[in-house]
């Protein structure tokens, strides 16, 4: 399998998480974001809608949408519920993060790491929505170590990438204790390395 993405992008992410977690073999081929390797002839042939992540299956199958690769990698593994009302809410927080996490939380990150905005000036109604998300994961993080069930799911995974990066954009997780013992727990389940303190994140975003 060959994976293209950007090791920037969250949704890039995510799908390296997974098969990584898996075990899956894979080749990775860098294709970043916003410089017009989307844009190109070979890349549109993979993904007409000329975005990242694509995987090509070694049939030369192809299949785009972070979110529709991770259950496609993920079947018949540990990471989707085999019940099937667990499963509808893993589904129910893959939806949610497509609509109402990544279009701000990822948006207002993109702003400052790739912009060149400040914080400061940062669009404030999607601050505001992706105050929110985060908001709604912490309330919804509290007594649980993962989102569904008791065991880490794909929505627990999709989720991550972006959370995990938003104090680069600006977001003060320091607030949000449950968010932090989440994302630990996630990194350890994963086999990530810790990406830092949340405050230390914080000053340097501010900085």
């Amino acid at each position: 399998m060959r994976i293209y993405g950007d090791l920037g992008s969250g949704n890039c992410l995510k799908v390296k998480y997974i098969a990584d977690a898996l075990g899956i073999a894979y080749d990775w081929t860098d294709v970043i974001s916003g410089t017009g390797a989307t844009r190109t002839p070979q890349f549109l042939a993979l993904n007409p809608a000329g975005q990242v992540p694509v995987i090509a299956l070694d049939d030369g199958r192809t299949l785009a949408q972070s979110n529709a690769i991770l259950r496609y990698l993920a079947r018949n593994s540990r990471f989707i519920p085999s019940d099937d009302f667990l499963a509808a809410k893993m589904d129910e927080w893959l939806f949610w993060e497509q609509y109402s996490h990544e279009p701000c939380v990822a948006v207002a990150r993109a702003h400052v790491v790739y912009r060149g905005g400040t914080i400061a000036d940062r669009d404030p109604a999607i601050v505001a929505r992706a105050e929110a998300a985060l908001d709604h994961l912490d309330r919804a993080l509290d007594g649980r170590s993962f989102l569904v069930g008791d065991t880490m799911t794909i929505a627990d995974i999709a989720l991550l990438a972006y959370t995990r990066l938003s104090p680069e954009g600006g977001f003060d997780l320091r607030t949000r204790p449950q968010l932090l013992r989440w994302i630990a727990t996630c990194e350890h389940e994963l086999g990530l390395p810790a990406l830092g303190n949340a405050a230390q994140q914080q000053e340097q975003a501010h900085g």
